[in-house]
């Protein structure tokens, strides 16, 4: 008897609809808390969704359409002007929120918080 190989969090959170919808319900969050939203000044913020939903659906095992910069240069600019640790766990913090009123199951989005946790030498570039 064969095994089915366990399917990716990209396909057990629900595939591209639910990393939109995740991906909007975040951006909401991150642009009206005091903390972060100065980060956003004068960015584009649908081409930042965009990326940010092919970057998504790619860490979490979806297919690879990212084509972005990589995360040390994308957030090198950020560091520079204050972007700390602190920082990101309030985005890691607003991600379970997001998904959490998404409906996705609490060890789903403890998964997607581990591997949010991975990126975070890149993203702080240390």
């Amino acid at each position: 008897m064969t095994q089915c190989p366990m399917k990716s969090l990209f396909e057990r959170i629900g595939g591209i609809d639910a990393i939109r919808a995740t991906v909007v319900k975040l951006y909401e969050r991150l642009l009206t808390d005091g903390r972060l939203s100065p980060f956003f000044e004068g960015i584009d913020i649908e081409t930042l969704r965009r990326s940010q939903n092919a970057f998504l659906t790619m860490a979490t095992g979806g297919p690879n359409n990212y084509t972005g910069e990589g995360l040390r240069h994308a957030h090198a600019r950020l560091v520079k002007v204050g972007l700390s640790d602190e920082h990101f766990d309030a985005v890691i913090t607003h991600m379970g929120e997001a998904m959490s009123e998404l409906g996705v199951e609490k060890s789903l989005i403890n998964e997607a918080a581990a591997l949010v946790e991975t990126t975070r030498a890149d993203v702080l570039n240390k």
